[in-house]
């Protein structure tokens, strides 16, 4: 699922965004994925976790995602995190930490209680993306 969430990544690469894209999953199917869209939608919450956290919300008809998990390439920001923690989901799997704005720099407990968070997940291809993207930028 992590190679999904990084094949969203790529398209915001390749659309000017900053690379990190995220998918939900559900009983072993996505259910929702979205992409960083923030320039393109002049929106700075139009963020890949929250527009997955929409995509799977509609694909359930509600606003739970209990039993769902979330892959990221990169750590939630804290926006994010509490989106997350909103919509109950169970689990969320992150590639690269973000050592800037991460929601585990500021408390781990912006997440529900009953979500489980891992970090780490090809993590070396996540943080690749970035730093390709932002040395492009310099």
């Amino acid at each position: 699922m992590m190679r999904e969430a990084l094949r969203e990544a790529s398209i915001a690469a390749g659309e000017g965004e900053i690379p990190i894209g995220a998918v939900v999953e559900w009983k072993g199917r996505i259910i929702g994925r979205g992409h960083n869209m923030t320039e393109q939608l002049h929106d700075t919450t139009a963020q890949a976790e929250m527009i997955a956290i929409t995509a799977a919300s509609h694909a359930m008809g509600g606003k739970y995602l209990t039993d769902c998990t979330l892959y990221v390439t990169v750590e939630p920001c804290p926006m994010c995190a509490g989106a997350l923690a909103w919509s109950q989901i169970s689990n969320i799997v992150y590639g690269a930490p973000d050592p800037r704005r991460g929601y585990s720099l500021f408390t781990p407990s912006l997440l529900h209680p009953r979500t489980n968070a891992k970090g780490g997940v090809l993590q070396e291809e996540c943080s690749a993306l970035m730093l390709e993207f932002f040395k492009s930028k310099r």
